[in-house]
């Protein structure tokens, strides 16, 4: 491989020659070869607009000259194409604040924008990665404000439509399933009917609940400190600079972005990034309640609750013939799990800043938006191979009822609790209805006993 030399404080670095990185960059791609992961690409993107953004900005306020203001404007219109992705190659785990990140961005920024003005990589006399890609800026105001780009777009352009379909797709179950009378269930005990439509409303309503909270917390993110710079003070930044960033920000995002009222308190906490990692738990705590009852109700087939008949997607054993599991409830789980697991690393890493700066930005920024992309995409699958092909398996379910024991509450108002206790247990120790048991006891004629154990006069 052929290498250029560039140097910075610590001395000479060899860069490969065809990287559009430079010395920055090349020595945290070897200081951090921690876990092979990176911060997505989401992330990176919303970097570079927010670059172009600050570019154009500078140049308003006549910092920047117009050539090479649009030399680095169409190279950041070339990385957001997709032309440069492999030229960002650090690990998400890397020194604090995500430093190494902002200036791979302005290396790579740099080193095209000299390309396009005739020179050559590493020539930073015709366009330097600090004094003017990184022009009245720091790492500690722009990772916070690229964090809230990536995050604010990614849940409004994906995620909180995912969980919209899915609560449509829920509210139709819970049509269709209107009329179907079922035994309901407290403490894995059998308890008064219910209808599985008003199951299914229950999931629906607990969801609609989670995407209107995650929403309001990303309202949050529309708060960025832009301009705000190391400490929160401005320094380096020219007067007028912030107001102009956040105009050309929202030009290019089409997103009412927001100059925030105190920098200090927006670069020192977390409160955009805690409320919606909080958010995201949330919704992931409702999806994995909806999972779990829907791996009960279809458990069996026959040995189990047996009622609903969930869409048959792949073999579930490799040593039991024939057997189906329900992958997609399993599926959503797990990724239940790790969100979870993500927004706890949010709070720990929120709870470990110190003084002007929390310098575990890189962590917070690569699990909310790894929770975002994986409750995304395990929404829409679940949704369309889960929910939408959910059957009923009627004739377990008035099995279930006519056995149901808890039927014996709608006795209550006539013959008192103590009584209907009675008759409940009689009919368990000799393996009867609560009917049979009524009859042979005389306890109300027939026909006020037909309508108090009517099911469908309970729900």
């Amino acid at each position: 491989m052929k290498y250029r030399i560039e140097d910075d404080i610590l001395g000479n670095v060899r860069v490969p020659a065809d990287a559009y990185y430079g010395s920055e960059t090349e020595r945290a791609k070897e200081n951090f070869q921690v876990s092979g992961l990176q911060l997505q690409k989401e992330f990176i993107y919303s970097y570079v607009i927010l670059k172009k953004a600050a570019i154009l900005a500078n140049t308003r306020l006549g910092k920047l000259d117009a050539r090479k203001s649009r030399a680095m404007a169409r190279a950041c219109d070339e990385i957001l194409k997709g032309k440069l992705d492999g030229q960002f190659v650090l690990d998400a785990f890397q020194a604090g604040a995500g430093t190494s990140t902002n200036m791979n961005v302005n290396e790579v920024i740099a080193n095209r924008a000299i390309e396009l003005l005739g020179g050559k990589k590493g020539d930073y006399k015709r366009v330097h990665p600090n004094d003017d890609v990184n022009m009245a800026q720091s790492t500690n105001d722009t990772f916070h404000t690229a964090t809230h780009i990536a995050a604010y777009t990614e849940i409004r352009g994906k995620l909180l439509p995912a969980l919209s379909s899915l609560e449509k797709s829920l509210a139709g179950k819970e049509r269709e399933f209107k009329n179907i009378v079922k035994i309901g269930r407290t403490h894995l005990q059998d308890a008064v009917p219910i209808t599985l439509g008003q199951e299914f409303s229950g999931y629906k309503g607990a969801l609609a609940s989670a995407a209107e909270d995650l929403m309001l917390a990303t309202n949050k993110l529309l708060e960025i400190p832009a301009g705000g710079t190391a400490t929160g003070t401005g320094i380096n930044a020219p007067r007028g600079f912030a107001s102009a960033f956040v105009k050309e920000l929202r030009k290019l995002t089409r997103v009412d972005f927001r100059q925030a009222d105190n920098n200090f308190a927006v670069m020192q906490n977390q409160i955009a990034e805690l409320a919606v990692g909080n958010a995201l738990e949330e919704v992931a705590i409702v999806l994995n309640k909806v999972a779990n009852d829907l791996r009960l109700l279809s458990s069996g087939p026959r040995a189990g609750f047996g009622e609903l008949l969930l869409p048959e997607v792949q073999p579930g054993s490799s040593i039991m013939p024939g057997k189906i599991n329900p992958s997609m409830p399993e599926m959503l789980n797990m990724v239940c799990f790790r969100v979870m697991g993500n927004s706890a690393t949010v709070r720990e890493a929120a709870n470990a800043g110190q003084l002007e700066l929390n310098v575990f930005m890189p962590i917070i920024t690569f699990v909310l938006l790894y929770s975002i992309r994986i409750l995304s995409s395990s929404i829409a699958t679940f949704d369309k191979k889960c929910i939408r092909g959910i059957k009923v398996n009627a004739q377990r379910i008035r099995k279930s009822l006519s056995d149901d024991l808890g039927i014996a509450t709608a006795l209550s108002p006539y013959i008192g609790y103590a009584k209907a206790a009675q008759i409940s247990r009689k009919a368990y120790r000799e393996g009867k209805s609560v009917m049979q048991v009524c009859i042979e006891l005389k306890i109300l004629d027939k026909k006020k006993l037909e309508k108090a154990l009517d099911p469908r006069n309970l729900v």
